[in-house]
């Protein structure tokens, strides 16, 4: 591989922005559970509700501020690494960028502070409302981010005046043709990421024998979730494929490993290793017409390969072909572990089975894998395009020394690292020391004047507590 200028910016913002995603894949989900529990906690006045919301709002504030800094570099890059691609497509792309900021980042930064440390300084109601906004703050944000960037991956409602883009209809740039799949698949995902976080990190405090109450109600709250989304996730990310070889054949064709021009009763591959330059695979282990019945829901569906356009117009078919395949194995193993928790709700405490919660532990990181993995497939899957069919990558490519991009690259490397080692610290530090004790829960209550019937619940849990 040739490390000129532009392979270096290109790299440097596969960096920065898969970096960046782990973050929002994050607190989009958590955002939204924090005001499910507080939600709960109003409603019924369970106490455990309102322990699982104080103890998950740490985390995410922390993940929230990770994401707000490493998401501005991004901006910074389109200009400085991509200046063509800016001239091109600023009046598209520019406005909406700016919506998400007005919509979304305006709303959530005025109603985080309350969110954060606003519970015994306003109403509760008002604390609830606070959070509800930044959970919906979370979910306008995805939307214009997915709107933007599928714009890209199908570009429509657009004209080409003097080689600039500008927009012909706001409505068509806005819902082009894979955003509703996009979006729908990019929220499910970042549910679930959070869901197999909150599940985890319950499941290790069950091993670890300590605040049990608050572990099982997480875990049992996270494992209903999981049942609900995981299935969901697999229908949407039907749909969202059979856009995708609608519109970008070539990308499905990288991600099944499928070379010839066109292909009937198309295999499902595996395993497999592509290889580039001899425009084939190598050792294939294939289920027979299984890919032609998930791409066309026909066994004997036809296919589009790679080798239906010339070799400068395909994907780097390894990378997007094994990303695929980690993600959708690890969203089999999400199904695997939902389901295997219904079954052990059925027959005995799912809380007790040692091998289910060590499986739990380990798939804390699931589901950002699973984000890291189908953001690479989207993204690689549409190069040589930055616009698909219409700006290639390495034609917008600010023209800089290439040691001065491998420069910032270099410190992007080494000061993201230190940025995650400490944020993954944090977090340890934050589930090492566990959820809000009941008696603190008990004076919070009363400062609240929350009913009586509460404070005897909290009373009650205490006096568990102690027997165990």
């Amino acid at each position: 591989m040739d490390l000129d200028a532009a392979m270096l910016s290109r790299i440097q913002f596969a960096f920065t922005i898969s970096f960046h995603i782990i973050f929002p894949a994050i607190t989009i989900g958590l955002a939204t559970a924090i005001a499910i529990w507080e939600g709960l906690w109003l409603k019924t006045r369970n106490p455990v509700y309102f322990q699982l919301a104080k103890f998950w709002i740490k985390p995410f504030a922390i993940t929230f501020g990770m994401g707000v800094v490493s998401g501005i570099v991004l901006s910074y890059e389109f200009g400085t690494n991509f200046s063509k691609f800016s001239e091109l497509v600023g009046p598209v792309l520019g406005p909406l960028l700016a919506y998400e900021v007005l919509t979304a980042f305006f709303l959530e930064a005025g109603f985080l502070g309350i969110m954060l440390f606003g519970w015994q300084r306003v109403g509760e109601k008002l604390h609830y409302f606070a959070t509800c906004v930044v959970a919906i703050g979370t979910w306008i944000s995805s939307f214009w981010i997915i709107a933007a960037n599928s714009w890209m991956q199908t570009p429509a409602g657009h004209k080409i005046v003097d080689g600039r883009f500008e927009v012909d209809s706001w409505f068509e740039v806005i819902f082009n043709p894979s955003m509703p799949y996009r979006l729908s698949h990019m929220l499910l995902a970042a549910m679930l990421t959070a869901t197999f976080l909150i599940g985890g990190v319950s499941a290790w405090y069950l091993r670890k024998g300590r605040d049990t109450e608050f572990a099982k109600k997480g875990l049992s709250m996270a494992l209903w979730a999981a049942l609900i989304l995981a299935p969901l996730q697999l229908v949407v990310g039907d749909f969202h494929g059979i856009n995708v070889k609608e519109h970008q054949p070539v990308k499905v064709a990288a991600m099944e490993g499928i070379w010839p021009e066109t292909e009937a009763s198309v295999p499902l591959l595996l395993f497999a290793l592509p290889d580039m330059e001899q425009e084939k695979n190598h050792f294939e282990i294939k289920v027979p017409k299984v890919a032609s019945l998930i791409l066309t829901h026909s066994l004997d569906g036809e296919v589009q390969g790679l080798k239906s356009v010339a070799a400068e117009d395909r994907p780097y078919a390894p990378l997007v072909f094994f990303s695929f395949r980690v993600m959708v194995g690890l969203g089999v193993l999400m199904i695997v572990a939902a389901l295997w928790g219904l079954w052990l709700r059925r027959r005995q405490p799912q809380f007790n089975n040692k091998v289910f919660l060590l499986l739990m532990n380990m798939m804390i990181p699931a589901g950002v894998i699973c984000t890291l993995a189908g953001w690479w497939v989207a993204e690689v899957g549409r190069q040589p395009w930055l616009v698909h069919g219409l700006v290639r990558t390495m034609e917008v490519v600010t023209p800089l020394p290439a040691e001065r991009v491998m420069f910032s690259l270099t410190l992007f490397v080494l000061t993201y690292s230190a940025l995650l080692v400490v944020y993954l610290y944090f977090m340890a530090k934050l589930v090492r020391k566990g959820p809000p004790n009941l008696a603190r829960l008990e004076q919070h209550m009363m400062d609240v004047n929350a009913p009586s019937f509460a404070l005897e619940w909290v009373k009650k849990l205490q006096h568990e507590v102690v027997e165990d």
